[in-house]
């Protein structure tokens, strides 16, 4: 069979399963057992090795990760209920940089903190500004989350909740490696 068939065909039976109730199951301890059954999945219509890594051959096939579906259907869960949150700026009026980001309430309970209202907020007080703009548009937020999601196909929300932790530490590296390029180049016309 084609890859393509193969694809369209996963898409057909698992991704349907997986996506049905994500948002109510994505955070239990069965999430870790679909996502092998998923990497198992993709492997067999790519036909490659057991031991092989999976992270590229999602992205080849244009699949979410059990994880990144979980991210993408509460992103969208939180943004098509939007008036059901808080805003940071609705709770205080202190103007920080999380301001329009949505008020996380404090509970003690796990069974709180890890259900659907509260990571949903969480998860989205995380996804980067320039997707959240977007989010009075349905189509085009959809289709930049999920881009954003396929680009860094996340395993785990751990991942998720450390990206940007990373991006900030490359701009940084990126930043200070500009500054040692303009220094040299001020030495060298200086010398010259």
């Amino acid at each position: 069979m084609s890859l393509d068939v193969l694809r369209s065909t996963c898409f057909l039976y698992v991704h349907s399963i997986i996506s049905y109730g994500i948002t109510f199951w994505g955070n239990s301890s069965h999430s870790e057992e679909m996502f092998e059954i998923q990497r198992r999945i993709i492997r067999i219509i790519i036909n490659s090795s057991k031991n092989a890594s999976c992270q590229e051959l999602f992205k080849e096939l244009n699949i979410l990760p059990t994880e990144s579906q979980y991210t993408f259907s509460m992103l969208l869960f939180v943004t098509k209920d939007k008036y059901q949150f808080l805003s940071n700026s609705q709770v205080h009026k202190i103007n920080t940089t999380q301001t329009s980001d949505l008020y996380v309430p404090t509970a003690n309970l796990a069974i709180y903190q890890k259900g659907v209202y509260n990571s949903g907020i969480k998860i989205y007080n995380h996804l980067p500004t320039a997707i959240k703009d977007l989010s009075g548009d349905d189509n085009k937020f959809k289709l930049a989350l999920r881009r954003y999601l396929l680009h860094n196909s996340f395993y785990t929300l751990e991942e998720y909740f450390n990206t940007q932790f990373t991006m900030i530490l490359i701009l940084f590296i990126l930043l200070l490696m500009l500054i040692l390029i303009i220094v040299l180049i001020i030495v060298t016309v200086a010398v010259l």
